[in-house]
């Protein structure tokens, strides 16, 4: 977060803005959510699945990316999601 701020509260806010970052970077590439092929899901309690699952489906719902999911322990524990992104890009 800028400045070092608390990140949103709850798995799906959290991912929301997991996923605007992503957008945003996409975006100074004149890409977008269609051009994502994989997603990784890193969360750090498996019950947020249902959270996370729901706003990457309102990112991706059409785009449609393999996506995998991971429980994991995150290095910020007032962090409950991270995402990694890949994207093919046209040449």
């Amino acid at each position: 977060m800028p400045d070092g701020g608390d990140p949103p509260a709850g798995a799906y806010a959290q991912t929301r803005r997991c996923l605007e970052i992503i957008l945003d970077a996409l975006a100074e590439l004149g890409a977008g959510p269609e051009h994502v092929v994989r997603t990784r899901l890193f969360l750090a309690d498996a019950a947020d699945i249902d959270e996370v699952g729901r706003a990457h489906g309102e990112v991706f719902g059409k785009a449609r990316p393999v996506t995998t999911g991971v429980i994991v322990g995150l290095l910020d524990p007032r962090w409950r999601v991270e995402i990694e992104a890949q994207a093919i890009l046209d040449a």
